[in-house]
């Protein structure tokens, strides 16, 4: 009894190793990683997505701020993430300038540090500028991002002055934006024609106190369909006034006009940080502008809303170039390197297929998976990965990924069959072996020629060398010639896939002959 029960213990262990070594044991683990030492890659798509520091030193990817870009309407945008300062609108050219770039930001990588020197930077407008064009502008807004380090009285962030003839009278006009007593004040003098007022002069002043070392954004907008200039500090309205014959919603509305074409300057004895500094016109109505086309102009209401966010709330994502493996290559797990703050979050998706050239946007199906749990039923020669970063609801906080480890299996090379017999006949070779014992073989493909290890046969019927001869044991080799000499071999093909062909058997050989002899 005692022998018996050993003999089955021994044979259940032997079944056991052989399942294991023709399933697993000779599949090769390999890992791909992305980000890390290596860095990113190119991405076929990558939507909001941006670069930053991510842990232990590596780049990561984050989403990219909401910083402003060049529309239809833009007429100056600064946002410093080049070397040198430049309008990116290509609008206005820098005359002077004692800003300096550097790496603390609250949009992009990068904002202008101005030391307070009493020069800033000044910038002339080509014709066709708000600034470098005579007359009424129509709608507009002004906006930044400003960090002061002191807000103390008098430091100025925006200045514009010029004149204007009327009936041979010199008006005097100004546009100014400084720090008072704490508060940040707009004054308009003299801009809007036939508005006598206060002698002509519209104050803006903010109701919040400027807080020192804070990044705030700051934006000023002039409609000019209902004379509305309002005055707002993160999404907050801080001032508002209506440059009307009623001094409000209804009334005429008093023009801007504005006179010979003049440098405008930007912090001017100021000493902080400005970031994403825009100009913006024809907020109200453009005639000139693509209508069916609303993706490549600013709307007076987008830049109104109540809240300004650092992050879009739609989040980004980015899709990686599809990466080829080896036939049958079997996705495993994913893990990754990442931080993830709270009401913030990252989803993976990853599909795979044998030919990326068929592929559409929704072929193959993605599949979502969760860094650091297996992931079944995802095999392929090439896989593609994707991933959605979320912010969190206040548009505040951003998730990042310093490292995706992607682990997958190559699969096994099936066994060879065993015991090849080679028996010549008249104008044949009948080939017989063993059935691969490996379960992931399909089939077998025969090997000839008439030099040993130099399969490179040509002549059969059934086809050139190799021919394949399906999930059988035996087959018969015709149209060979009668006493020549035929050498064979037999290799598995994997049920993964016809191209993973294990090593070959033992050769054999064989030289066909007639029955005549």
């Amino acid at each position: 009894m005692k022998n018996s029960y050993t003999k089955k213990i021994h044979g259940l262990l032997c079944f056991c190793l052989v399942f294991f070594l023709t399933n697993f044991g000779f599949a090769e683990e390999k890992t791909l990683i992305l980000g890390g030492e290596k860095g990113w890659p190119q991405f076929s798509e990558k939507v909001s997505i941006s670069t930053g520091k991510g842990r232990f030193g590596y780049t990561s990817i984050e989403l990219d701020t909401n910083s402003r870009k060049v529309n239809y309407n833009s007429d100056l945008l600064l946002n410093f993430e080049k070397n040198s300062i430049t309008d990116e609108c290509s609008n206005y050219i820098i005359k002077s300038n004692d800003l300096v770039i550097i790496d603390k930001s609250i949009m992009g990588k990068y904002s202008g540090l101005s030391r307070g020197r009493g020069q800033g930077i000044t910038l002339t407008g080509k014709p066709g500028t708000i600034f470098g064009t005579e007359g009424n502008p129509g709608s507009f807004a002004i906006e930044f991002w400003l960090k002061p380090s002191v807000a103390e009285n008098g430091e100025v962030v925006f200045f514009w002055s010029s004149s204007r003839l009327i009936s041979d009278y010199v008006l005097y006009q100004m546009i100014s934006a400084s720090f008072v007593d704490g508060h940040f004040e707009w004054i308009f003098k003299n801009i809007f024609d036939g508005y006598i007022n206060n002698r002509g002069e519209v104050l803006l002043k903010s109701y919040s106190v400027v807080v020192p070392e804070k990044w705030a954004h700051h934006v000023l907008m002039y409609n000019e369909e209902t004379g509305l200039i309002e005055y707002k500090i993160d999404g907050k309205t801080e001032d508002l006034k209506y440059i009307t014959s009623t001094n409000r919603e209804r009334g005429t509305v008093y023009q801007p006009v504005l006179g010979l074409p003049n440098d405008i300057t930007l912090c001017k004895f100021f000493t902080g940080c400005i970031d994403d500094f825009r100009i913006i016109h024809s907020l109200a109505n453009n005639q000139n502008w693509n209508k069916q086309d609303n993706s490549n102009f600013e709307s007076f209401q987008s830049i109104s809303n109540e809240k300004y966010d650092n992050y879009k709330v739609t989040g980004g994502k980015f899709v990686t170039q599809p990466i080829i493996t080896v036939p049958g290559a079997i996705i495993k797990r994913l893990d990754t390197i990442q931080s993830v703050p709270s009401q913030t979050e990252i989803r993976y998706y990853i599909r795979t297929g044998d030919n990326f050239y068929e592929w559409t946007d929704t072929f193959p199906k993605w599949k979502e998976v969760i860094p650091g749990q297996p992931i079944e039923n995802v095999s392929g020669r090439y896989f593609q990965l994707a991933c959605e970063l979320y912010p969190d609801g206040n548009g505040v906080k951003s998730p990042s990924i310093s490292q995706i480890e992607i682990t997958y299996y190559e699969p096994s090379l099936p066994l060879p069959p065993s015991r090849v017999k080679a028996i010549a006949g008249n104008g044949y070779v009948d080939l017989v072996w063993n059935y691969s014992l490996d379960e992931s073989s399909a089939g077998y493909y025969v090997y000839y020629g008439t030099r040993p290890g130099e399969y490179l046969g040509q002549i059969a019927i059934n086809g050139a060398s190799p021919i394949d001869v399906g999930n059988i044991n035996s087959v018969r080799i015709n149209g060979l010639k009668n006493g020549a000499i035929y050498y064979f071999a037999i290799a598995t093909y994997s049920k993964y896939d016809k191209k993973i062909v294990g090593n070959f058997s033992e050769e054999v050989f064989a030289r066909p002959k007639s029955k005549n002899y």
